[in-house]
């Protein structure tokens, strides 16, 4: 009682006097010393003795004494941080006496968020702190005393004390993101009414919230901002990341702010880590798809995506990484070649463009000079970085890290061609003498070609481990030994490792059977060992082995020209016969004779026993085939050119 008769003689006096400013009535008073250190902690005591006008809300020794324990002494540990913030709380930038308040207002206080006035029974309250004396007069504006220390709100409690949130506040629950969103932010929350999410599509809500820290955390933090972002800083056409990743995109048409399509109805309340605009609609997170559709220079990328029924895959929860050809990038092709893939969208097409997509989610920062990456088509992308620039095979990354729900989207100048089994084999660096052997065969063709095969490739070692004179005995006859050694590693089928067996035989394109050894976990084809298994190519895959499998024909017996027994083959070139002059046969002799392709797969077999066996090839395309002669274990060779 003598406490607050002070008080009101004190006040009578100021009234009488007006020569004080809000400060010196708080020094002046018995009962806010702890307020007059906090505000010279705070180094605010130039600010409240400035003209003003300003209203101030005056917790007692009392109040802050009633506190949290250690509440206080944690304020105090940061006066011109959380302590400043908490009293700019307590004041308005405007004189607000007794009775101009009204119940129900509100008004912005100087650190920002609103303090709201609740009037019951003539009592004032300031949120939820008494008035316990009023209209004490400044020559800078008003003090009134309370009995309980305001705390700004957080845009958590802007939600909770909402009446139109109350599904934003059980998702934020449900999501456990309380404690994140009463953080030092600062944060800017678009922040969807309870119509909002009323209006999504049926069942929606109910799959969000049935997996509340997954799908339902992902769509609320794209609701979020890490920065503050009042109405006056958005202009149109801005972009924003969120906490979730992907932007936000803002429209303003006619004075009104779209935030993607929401309406914000209601902008700019404060709080004490950021800022919360209310928003007629709930944000949907784009998945990679999305930003491939809302791209003005991704229209043949996206008829691709579409053409080639990828959309709901790559709509799914990946993780993905989308390297996004410009349609740009897609005029470059070699004439013909987009339409072609167009003409076989579910084949050739999505095979292109599942070699842009890895089923991980790579952000630049991720990638590193000489890195690999599998594709979801199988084989691998190539990363090279020169000077801060970023190349995926030979594709530049223009635009990086367009974040989306589901991955993460870079823009690329070029169309990524995915590799055959031929170009791993001329991209290897341990494959040179590989390289040139399929050079000088001629059968850059057949490893180029739709396949699908697998190629057991031996390395540049394995060819010099070969005996001393073999591989110049290949290369001498590129289109005879050599054709056929090659031709010996080739199977006419895509084998990944997982497809082997322990002594499993396959047959070659040459014609002679491979046989598959495993031993303790390590596959041996023939003899050699796989030092790498399954790399992807668009038309099969390839096995790395570190030896040169030799076909029977090449090793204890070599194989010959037919010329070596006698035998003519006429006319050579033809376009519709052939006649073939057999050497002398012992009675009841026959010879198998084989007609095979530059892959070695046989087009006709029978068995010869006239002195002139007469062929007819007319049906055959145009190219070079093989006749091939089994004469008592011994193989000759014969090429065949038809025009």
């Amino acid at each position: 009682m003598k406490q607050l008769t002070f008080t009101f003689i004190f006040s009578l006096i100021a009234t009488i006097t007006f020569s004080q400013t809000v400060f010196d009535i708080v020094i002046g008073s018995m009962e806010h010393d702890t307020l007059e250190a906090a505000v010279l902690a705070a180094k605010l005591d130039d600010d409240l003795n400035s003209a003003g006008p300003f209203t101030l809300f005056a917790p007692t020794d009392d109040a802050f004494a009633a506190l949290p324990a250690g509440v206080l002494d944690t304020l105090l540990a940061d006066p011109e941080g959380d302590l400043a913030n908490i009293l700019l709380y307590h004041v308005l930038g405007s004189k607000q006496e007794s009775g101009d308040l009204s119940d129900g207002q509100t008004a912005a206080t100087l650190l920002g968020p609103d303090i709201a006035v609740r009037i019951e029974n003539g009592d004032v309250f300031i949120n939820d702190a008494k008035v316990t004396m009023r209209d004490i007069q400044a020559t800078n504006g008003v003090v009134h005393v309370l009995d309980a220390v305001l705390s700004p709100p957080t845009v958590v409690d802007i939600i909770v004390n909402s009446p139109v949130h109350n599904t934003l506040e059980t998702a934020v629950g449900e999501a456990k993101l309380v404690d994140a969103l009463s953080g030092d932010g600062p944060f800017t929350v678009f922040a969807p009414t309870d119509d909002a999410f009323m209006n999504l599509p049926m069942g929606m809500l109910d799959s969000l919230l049935a997996d509340p820290e997954g799908d339902l955390s992902n769509v609320l933090l794209y609701h979020v901002l890490g920065s503050k972002q009042e109405s006056g800083d958005l202009s149109d056409g801005q972009t924003a990341a969120t906490l979730l990743g992907p932007d936000i995109a803002v429209r303003i048409e006619n004075g009104t702010v779209f935030i993607n399509d929401a309406e914000v109805t209601i902008a700019d309340i404060q709080a004490v880590n950021g800022v919360v605009h209310v928003i007629d609609a709930v944000l949907v997170p784009p998945t990679v798809v999305d930003i491939i559709v809302n791209s003005p220079v991704h229209n043949t990328l996206e008829t691709a995506v579409g053409e080639a029924k990828l959309i709901d895959a790559l709509s799914g929860d990946g993780p993905f990484t989308v390297f996004a050809p410009t349609d740009d990038a897609f005029m470059n092709l070699p004439m013909g070649m987009l339409d072609s893939l167009l003409a076989d969208p579910e084949g050739d097409l999505s095979n292109v463009l599942l070699y842009h997509v890895l089923g991980s989610k790579q952000e630049s920062g991720d990638l590193s000079d000489g890195q690999t990456a599998a594709t979801l088509l199988g084989p691998d992308i190539a990363v090279r970085i020169e000077n801060g620039t970023v190349f995926i095979n030979d594709a530049e990354v223009t635009i990086a890290d367009i974040q989306a729900v589901n991955g993460v989207v870079h823009v690329i100048d070029a169309v990524l061609v995915p590799p055959t089994v031929l170009d791993i084999v001329v991209n290897s660096p341990v494959h040179m003498t590989l390289e040139t052997a399929v050079g000088l065969a001629e059968l850059e063709d057949a490893l180029s070609g739709d396949g699908p095969i697998t190629l057991f490739a031996p390395t540049d070692d394995a060819f010099t481990n070969l005996p001393d004179g073999l591989l110049s005995e290949l290369t001498d006859d590129p289109e005879g030994k050599l054709t056929q050694a090659l031709l010996y590693h080739v199977l006419d089928s895509k084998v990944e490792s997982g497809d082997l067996s322990d002594d499993q035989m396959t047959m070659t394109l040459q014609g002679e059977n491979i046989t598959v050894t495993i031993e303790n976990g390590t596959v041996f084809i023939n003899d050699a060992e796989v030092t790498i298994a399954d790399i992807q190519a668009v038309n099969g895959v390839v096995h790395v082995i570190n030896a040169v499998l030799l076909p029977s024909a090449l090793t204890s017996v070599n194989a010959e020209p037919a010329s070596a027994v006698g035998i003519v083959v006429r006319p050579n070139p033809t376009s519709d016969q052939l006649y073939i002059e057999m050497p002398p046969m012992d009675a009841g002799q026959a010879i198998d004779i084989q007609l095979l392709n530059t892959l070695g797969q046989s087009i006709r077999s029978w068995q010869a026993r006239d002195a002139v066996e007469q062929v007819g090839v007319g049906d055959l395309t145009a190219g070079i085939y093989f006749l091939r002669f089994a004469i008592k274990d011994q193989i000759y060779f014969q090429q065949v050119v038809v025009k």
